[in-house]
């Protein structure tokens, strides 16, 4: 079961990257973040939230390991995807279910951001071509 998914919110831990092996191809890469998504309220005397919760949220992508120095604690982040029910056993063999978000974009809102570095573009190599 899964639904479309669109959330704000803020990552609470180091993000988590993982490679898996996937025969001779490329490896498969994920980034797990664990983030917050509130709910604020506006009130008279600012906001309060109301009805937040934490949610995993992982990202496949093969820039994923770069991305772990990109995202970080305390960030602010939009996160587009779909929510997954995962089912699995505890330690004791209980059957637990959880909620996930696949993520297919998580992007960097603006808050709480002290400064963004650009790399220079990488100079694309010319072909000529010999006739």
């Amino acid at each position: 079961m899964s639904t479309r998914f669109l959330g704000e919110g803020n990552i609470g831990s180091t993000p988590e990257y993982r490679a898996f092996n996937n025969g001779n191809d490329e490896p498969r890469r994920l980034l797990r973040l664990n983030i917050y998504f509130d709910n604020p309220v506006p009130t008279k005397d600012g906001f309060e939230d109301r009805g937040g919760f934490w949610a995993p949220v992982e990202l496949w992508h093969r820039d994923a390991e770069h991305w772990q120095t990109l995202y970080q604690r305390g960030m602010r982040v939009l996160v587009e995807g779909r929510t997954v029910r995962d089912e699995w056993e505890d330690a004791e063999e209980n059957e637990r279910v959880t909620f996930k978000i696949e993520a297919r974009r998580v992007g960097i809102l603006p808050y709480r951001v002290e400064r963004v570095t650009l790399a220079p573009k990488e100079p694309v190599a010319e072909q000529h071509a010999e006739a």
